[in-house]
């Protein structure tokens, strides 16, 4: 569990030396292609999955990013890492990118699609470029990594396992709007394809993180990023490695028997929570404090 002290989570030491419930040799003989796999949450995910034995691919759109969290895993752990970078926005990059999976590994066992973004503004100020890009990234490039992953199960005849990383949208996203729209439109299509692929042997879930310290916070500004941590009943940030470890259980035989779910790795957010991702407006601020007669 996590400590939720530092607002910027783990640094590279931690991650490695980060202790798990899980056995070393969980997934020996599988491969599991992680998207946004160069920094934060992904950059945990491929840290454990390789010291769970696996055969990690790591995409992404920064060459420089991924190639870092591939010296960290060759460097500390002396496992080889595979690096792509390229953009889930190109429906041609993405079919590339399986080609060169099945190619090298002739098998894909777990798609983790934690790749996306999204930036803090009041939705009414939102531009036509600045939305279109939220929407694109997170639905459209998502929704092309799930099915050509699907479609290469499908003709391989071998079982898949989709595990897509979206936000926390059961109380709203604020001054995210776009990404909540995007996020949501993921959960539900893969609640409709669980159904659809349960023939094909295809999982599909969800995983929805709450505060999560990482260094993806510095795309907020300190002062609300700050704040995200009061925004559960714990009182707590989570950390990569809580993700990383909900990504292990979806993927792993502990999972076999869930599909089409959402599971909120949040603290209790859903229940009672509220984050500002520009800061709080002054008007959401009145009365609180104040006593009641």
């Amino acid at each position: 569990m996590s400590e939720g002290n530092k607002l910027f989570g783990l640094d590279d030491i931690e991650l490695i030396d980060q202790p798990t419930v899980y056995d070393k040799d969980l997934f020996k003989g599988k491969t599991v292609l992680i998207s946004g796999g160069g920094t934060g949450i992904g950059r945990g995910i491929a840290v454990l999955y390789a010291r769970l034995g696996a055969s990690v691919v790591i995409c992404g759109r920064r060459a420089e990013a991924l190639e870092q969290t591939a010296d960290l895993i060759r460097d500390n752990l002396g496992i080889e890492i595979r690096s792509h970078a390229m953009t889930i926005r190109d429906p041609q990059q993405v079919a590339s990118l399986f080609d060169q999976v099945w190619d090298e590994f002739g098998r894909l066992d777990v798609l983790i699609n934690n790749a996306g973004g999204q930036f803090g503004q009041d939705p009414i100020d939102y531009s036509v470029k600045g939305w279109n890009a939220v929407v694109d990234t997170n639905l459209n490039g998502t929704w092309y990594m799930m099915q050509t992953a699907a479609r290469r199960w499908r003709d391989a005849g071998q079982a898949g396992n989709i595990i897509n990383i979206v936000v926390n949208i059961h109380r709203g996203t604020l001054q995210a709007t776009h990404s909540a729209a995007a996020r949501a439109g993921v959960v539900y299509v893969s609640k409709s394809v669980a159904v659809e692929w349960a023939p094909l042997n295809i999982r599909v879930n969800c995983i929805s993180p709450g505060a999560i310290a990482s260094n993806g916070l510095r795309n907020y500004p300190r002062e609300a990023a700050e704040k995200f941590k009061y925004a559960n009943p714990m009182r707590l940030a989570g950390n990569v490695w809580d993700i990383a470890e909900a990504c292990v259980y979806l993927g792993s035989g502990a999972g076999d028997f869930i599909t089409g779910e959402v599971l909120s790795v949040d603290g209790g957010y859903q229940m009672l929570g509220e984050i500002w991702a520009q800061g709080e407006p002054d008007y959401f601020r009145q009365g609180r404090g104040a006593s009641v007669k």
